[in-house]
Formats: structure tokens, sequence, C-alpha cells
């Protein structure tokens, strides 16, 4: 049997837990701040310290945050939320124990839809609950020693845990993206994995085709990037089935992933529930989410990016793929939607977001909302294009960057560098006959049939008007002169 043969006839089984941090200014329990990049340990006080005698207060927006994310993903809010204490020893938890949602999750029985390799999958969500950070164990400043970093301590957390229903890397991967897209466009989490205020865990299985029963899982902690998850799923896969194949028992277990090997490493036998001694945290009193909240919560949602998508194609008859890509982010479509308020030619909008103003930004390398260029400068070229005053080579190339470095308007600009089109027949009428008579033999060969010579003399005309050249009536002009 072949490997192919033998991997081909198992599948994959992949649940995803992904704790993100969420955008509060303060922290989930006490008034510290939750700013990233403070100097270490200078984000603290005796409550996020675990002192002896602190009490816990709960952060009101976390729970705002969280409905948030809840409507989203379509999940059912829970009215009464407790929260426990799940105990569990590391050096940079100071309390000793975690304050988070064990039996009453806030958020239930949802699903996230994406795309991948153009088919549409939908991915069950079992629960999303909040919770605390721990702090920061370093270990790579002193040779001799860990040291602990407890500004994070304490920092509201949400985690989302899905249903075992991804069956691919890839699928993990784009699971990931819709993820960090609804975090970002709620504006709840920066949600950016190498800051690591979004990390992955991954619980990997594999089983035959055709099986319905679940195998021993390997739960691969913390990986800081998408790619990285594809990359651990595939490896488990093949790990596992290996084993399999060679007559082994698989057993749960928690392992790490080294992103330099490539490989996943055994880090130790999987607690269960009961190792970490949840019970009710005594300190806080339940919190009671109302339907009049979550109205009022879903009033100030914002347009998320599958409706402005739809709305890109329905409402201004975009193609799918520039919707796609000018509603991958949310501040790209902020500007884009102001673009829009400006002008009625929405492909020439499209075409300009996905042209000049990316490839500008690229050439910066600043992201949009660090761009200077105001949309409403982006509606005044599109609008000179149509009415003729100049065309989208000069307005791109000469024109826009002229706009960007200056922040003049796009017709001062053009008054200034004389980049206006003319339509002067007369000066295009001479122009035209000194082409024609540079170019006898083309033009023997356009009369006898060969019309794509047109554009040759076309581009000859507008080289020597600089640009200036209306080339509509070029065209004209041109034609009329050549039958």
């Amino acid at each position: 049997m072949t490997d192919s043969d033998k991997y081909s006839k198992y599948e994959v089984v992949v649940g995803l837990e992904v704790h993100a941090q969420l955008s509060t200014k303060s922290k989930m329990y006490c008034a510290d701040s939750a700013d990233f990049g403070a100097p270490p340990n200078t984000l603290v006080s005796p409550v996020s310290l675990g002192h002896p005698g602190t009490l816990p207060v709960l952060n009101e927006k976390a729970i705002e945050y969280a409905v948030k994310i809840g409507i989203a993903t379509h999940c059912e809010i829970r009215y009464e939320n407790q929260f426990a204490r799940k105990n569990y020893f590391y050096a940079d938890l100071p309390k000793g124990y975690q304050i988070t949602q064990d039996k009453t999750p806030i958020c239930t029985n949802g699903y996230l839809t994406f795309e991948v390799n153009g088919e549409k999958k939908k991915v069950g969500i079992t629960r999303i609950h909040l919770e605390e950070d721990a702090g920061k164990s370093i270990h790579d400043i002193d040779p001799y020693y860990t040291l602990v970093d407890l500004n994070r301590a304490g920092t509201p957390l949400i985690e989302i845990v899905s249903q075992p229903d991804i069956r691919s890397g890839d699928e993990a991967m784009e699971y990931l993206y819709e993820l960090q897209k609804l975090l970002r466009y709620l504006d709840i989490s920066d949600a950016n994995m190498e800051e690591g205020n979004m990390r992955c865990d991954a619980n990997i299985s594999v089983r035959l085709k055709g099986s319905t029963g679940f195998n021993p899982r390997s739960e691969v902690k913390n990986m800081n990037s998408a790619r990285n998850v594809k990359r651990a799923i595939e490896y488990e896969f093949k790990r596992q089935v290996d084993l399999l194949e060679a007559g082994e028992t698989l057993t749960q277990e928690t392992r790490g992933y080294d992103a330099v090997k490539g490989i996943t490493l055994s880090q130790r036998t999987k607690e269960h529930a009961h190792d970490y001694r949840y019970f009710p945290e005594p300190d806080l009193p339940p919190v009671y989410v109302t339907e009049g909240y979550v109205e009022w919560v879903r009033k100030k949602m914002p347009k998320l990016a599958s409706q402005l998508k739809e709305e890109y194609m329905q409402v201004y008859g975009l193609p799918e793929y520039d919707a796609r890509l000018l509603s991958e982010d949310k501040h790209t479509s902020a500007y884009f939607n102001q673009l829009l308020a400006c002008t009625r030619n929405y492909k020439a909008a499209s075409n300009w977001m996905l042209g000049p103003v990316k490839s500008y930004l690229n050439e910066h390398g600043i992201s949009i909302q660090q761009c200077t260029i105001p949309p409403a400068a982006i509606a005044e070229l599109i609008a000179m294009i149509d009415e003729g005053k100049t065309n989208f080579s000069v307005a791109s190339a000469s024109i826009f960057p002229e706009v960007a470095r200056t922040g003049k308007s796009p017709m001062q600009v053009a008054q200034e560098l004389n980049l206006l089109q003319s339509s002067d027949e007369g000066m295009i009428r001479q122009l035209a006959e000194s082409v024609l008579a540079k170019y006898p033999e083309k033009v023997t060969e356009y009369r006898n049939g060969k019309k794509g010579l047109l554009g040759l003399f076309v581009g000859e005309v507008m080289k020597l008007s600089k640009g200036k050249a209306d080339p509509k009536l070029t065209n004209r002009i041109l034609t009329d002169m050549l039958q």
C-alpha cells in the first residue's frame, strides 16, 4: 500500500479553541489599564496581583463585547451568567486561579460561515465564554531565570470554542481569518495573532472515512498564526495515521507546535475538567443579560464584512471579486464607503481602490488609515476622466501621485502641470496628419484590412500631445482620416 492510499482512508477531525483579548480600556475585574506594550509589571494593582482581601468588579464593556460576537455568530445569548474559579498553578497566574465561566457561557449554539476554495463551509460554535488572561512568562532574556510580566494578567478574554466540524488545515485557516475579520469589524479585539492577543488551540483527531465516532485527540496549544494552525493539523493528521497504521493506540495528550521544524511535540497527558476544581466564584454575583440589552447592542453594531460584500454586489453592481476584496478589511471598506458617497461611477471607484490606491499604499508601506488622500479627491479624479478632462493613464500616473504628495486638488494639479485633456480638433488633426505621414506603409496595411493598427496611430498622437489629446476624439478623427 502506498502512503497516499494509507492516508486517503482517513479524515482529520478538528475543533478550534480561540482566545481573543478584548480591546477594553481596563482589565476584566479591576480598573488597571489593559494597554499593550507598556514596560513590564507597570499595569498592575493589588487586585490583578491577587493580593489577599481584594475583590473583583466585573467590566461591563466586556459583557457588551461578548454579546456582540455572540450576535455576529448567530449564538443564543444566556440570560443568567455566573462566574467560576478555575484552579491551576502557573507562575504568571497571580491568584492561583482564573475567574472564568464554566457551566454558564454567555453565548452558545452558534455558527460561522466562510468560503474555502470557492465552496461555502459552516462550522458550529459550541460556546463563547468570558474569562481573564494570565501574565506572560519570558524565557529568552535571562540565561538562568524565567522572567514574569504581569501586565497582561486580568486582561479580558473571550474563548470561542468550535464544534469538531473542520476537516482540513485549509478550513481551519479560513475559519480563523473569518473570525479575525469579525472581531475587527466589531471593534472588540485587535485579533493580532503575532502580538498574542488572539491565540489558538487545535483539538485534532483522525478517523476512518465514513466513521462517526471519535478517537483520542491531541490538543496543540497556543499557536500564533493561522498558517501554523494549518501546518500543525497537517502534521498531526499524518502522525496519528502513521501510529494507527502501525497498530499503536492513540492517547489524549497536550502537544506544542515547533514552527521552525514544522512538528508537534508531546507536553503532557491531557487534564480533565475536574483537575481544575471549578467552583462558583463567591465574590461575583450573577450577571443578567436581558432581551432589551441584546437588542440595544444589536442596534449599535456596524455592518459586517459579509453584509458589505452583499451590498457592494446588489446595490452597487460590483463583481463578486471586487466586493470580496473591498470588504476584507474594516478600514478599507470604511474608506471605500466614503468614496461611494462621492461618486456614482461605482466600478471606477472599485478600480481605483484596487489599482492606484492599493499600489500607492504598498509602495509607501502604509495602511489605509494612514492614507492622507481624501476619498473626495479620488471621486474628483473619476469625474475628470468621465467628463473627458483627462484619461485614466494620466490621472493615475501623473495627477494622483502629485495629489498625494502636495494635498492639492486633482484639478489644481492638472492645471498647474498642464495635464488637462485637450478637445481641440484642429490641434489633434494636425498631430494625426504628422503621425500618418510618418507611417505610410502602416496606413496602407490599415486600409487593406489590418484595423488593429488604429491603436498604434492613437498611441502616437497621445505621445505627441504628451497625453493631453482626448483619446475618444483622437480615435474618431483618425478613423475619418483613414477612410
